[in-house]
């Protein structure tokens, strides 16, 4: 079983910026495609960004896009995600998930795809 540990969230004012890693066990982390979703209270766990298993393409949320930047570094099997310009509605606790097959890109913003998730961490962004 392959665990997913995130760490970086924390209370930040908006505007500001947090940079999350997600620390991957095992040898298979570069054959996996990678997300991060995020969580609201009361609302659905709704898709951030992805990254292919290679970490040439890259898939943002529309909300997000131009702010966050998902990126990968196999050799430490992690990944990021950088979150620029912090607005309240960003708030929530952001998980990180792992696709092992590493395959059909286009259903990488699918909750379903994913086979691992982290345990989530929370970013709280103050008006």
């Amino acid at each position: 079983q392959v665990q997913l540990v995130e760490s970086g969230g924390g209370l930040v004012q908006a505007g500001a910026s947090v940079r999350l890693a997600c620390a991957a066990s095992g040898r298979m982390f570069s054959s996996y495609n990678m997300g991060w979703f995020r969580q609201a209270p009361g609302k659905e766990r709704e898709f951030v960004a992805a990254i292919v298993r290679s970490g040439i393409t890259t898939n943002y949320a529309d909300s997000v896009k131009g702010r966050f930047t998902i990126s990968r570094d196999n050799a430490k099997n992690t990944v990021y995600l950088q979150l620029n310009s912090l607005k309240p509605e960003d708030t929530g606790i952001y998980y990180c998930a792992a696709d092992r097959q590493g395959s059909n890109w286009a259903l990488a913003t699918k909750r379903e795809r994913y086979d691992y998730w982290g345990q989530g961490t929370q970013v709280t962004v103050s008006a």
